[in-house]
């Protein structure tokens, strides 16, 4: 039999730090530091909320659920976690469980990497 190579996907997340460079003038810096951790925080809850979601096949409402991280994401300007969230619901609105499964698959990685505590925004690419 041939050999099966385990494919390793990472995914390239990109920023628009610009989003955020709007927040710190608007606010300065201290006021910044906690909306964009709370929001953040509350992102990052909600992906758990709809990890849940799918881990239980709970589906019947998790279009709402993404509709939300998508928001969130597209707030933060974390463009590639709100584009594979609008892909995602996409996949939902037409029934699709095998491209369901793989965009879930894929927002999982864009969330573990646009949420990583080590991964700042400065360094992240437009």
């Amino acid at each position: 039999m041939g050999r099966v190579t385990q494919l390793r996907p990472r995914e390239r997340v990109r920023q628009d730090g610009e989003t955020i460079a709007v927040i710190y003038r608007n606010l300065g810096a201290a006021a910044a530091d906690q909306i964009v951790a709370r929001a953040l925080a509350e992102l990052a809850a909600a992906m758990a909320g709809v990890a849940a979601q799918v881990k239980g096949h709970q589906l019947a409402d998790l279009g709402r659920h993404l509709r939300r991280v998508q928001g969130m994401a597209e707030n933060l300007g974390m463009v590639s976690l709100c584009n594979v969230a609008a892909d995602a619901r996409a996949c939902l609105d037409r029934g699709d469980s095998t491209a369901f499964a793989a965009v879930w698959a894929r927002l999982l990685r864009v969330a573990e990497r646009s949420l990583a505590a080590d991964h700042g925004f400065a360094d992240l690419s437009v």
